[in-house]
């Protein structure tokens, strides 16, 4: 698990010091999150503290769509290894097949409310991520958000093969295609979005609710077990054999979402979770003209 997806600057410096003292090793990070710097000055203050040791860490990166052009893989590799404070990451990831425009200082430049994006092919962003493998500054490389077609096509061209798929996956998204073709291929998959907060609104389906934490079945499982939702949520994902990702910034969450591995849910319990699945995808991939992209992953239920 990974306590600071997404979390704002500001706070980050101390919640990865919670985070570690309570085990977290895994620390998930992307140049879209904005928090890269905020990051690295916590992970220098916890290694220079020997709260632990660098080999004991997994760090991750992603390459935003901005920088899909082969010749600006690397530098946006190297800026979030520098903001990080590290001289290697042990997974870099391409964020999403779709390329957009680089704008010096823009994460998502627009045009009349429009992202201005390019066709970048995602298979020749990913040989420039292979050179990051060849000249060691990360150990492993991956990939988010692809469609089957999109990663089945991905792997058959790959020089070096994907270790990592990570896509969205919690109770509404159990994405049983995704997760077994990336078995299939060998790849771990991760899932992201575990309790379906409210950070990640629903666009796609009006009767869901906005907050997983809030959904009736979650809630008297939870009760039943003595937990909070969210500890039963991430429980799902881990008990279905799911690396999983949940978001946190708050200590007391960060330490509650360790407290996962006390309890089994049962085999019925199980089953009444899958069954909220309908499908809808927590993050809006779909604003700002997205949804027409050449490598848009998400026109087909896949």
């Amino acid at each position: 698990m990974s306590p600071l997806s997404q979390s704002p600057p500001g706070i980050v410096q101390d919640a990865i010091e919670v985070a570690v003292v309570n085990g977290y090793r895994h620390i998930d990070c992307a140049h879209l999150y904005e928090n890269e710097e905020a990051i690295g000055e916590g992970l220098h203050r916890v290694l220079k503290k020997g709260l632990v040791k660098r080999e004991d860490l997994f760090i991750v990166s992603k390459l935003w769509n901005g920088s899909h052009e082969p010749h600006r893989v690397e530098a946006a590799c190297r800026k979030s290894m520098k903001d990080l404070q590290q001289d290697y990451l042990d997974l870099y990831l391409m964020h999403s097949p779709m390329g957009s425009k680089f704008v010096e200082g823009e994460l998502m430049p627009q045009k009349d409310g429009q992202m201005l994006v390019t066709d970048v092919d995602y298979v020749d962003t990913w040989k420039a991520m292979e050179n990051l493998v060849d000249k060691g500054l990360v150990k492993s490389i991956g990939v988010a958000n692809f469609n089957s077609c999109q990663l089945e096509r991905l792997y058959a061209a790959a020089r070096i093969k994907p270790d990592l798929f990570q896509a969205e996956r919690h109770v509404y998204q159990i994405q049983c295609k995704l997760i077994a073709l990336a078995k299939s291929k060998g790849m771990v998959f991760e899932g992201y979005s575990p309790l379906c907060s409210i950070q990640s609104p629903f666009l796609d389906h009006k009767l869901a609710p906005k907050n997983g934490m809030e959904d009736p079945v979650v809630k008297d499982i939870a009760k039943k077990h003595g937990k909070s939702p969210a500890q039963i949520m991430i429980r799902f994902n881990i008990q279905s054999g799911i690396s999983t990702i949940p978001k946190s910034q708050t200590p007391a969450h960060i330490i509650e979402n360790t407290k996962v591995f006390d309890f089994c849910l049962t085999d019925e319990e199980m089953k009444k979770l899958e069954s909220l699945h309908y499908g809808a995808r927590a993050v809006p991939w779909d604003l700002m003209g997205l949804g027409k992209h050449k490598h848009y992953p998400f026109n087909k239920n896949e």
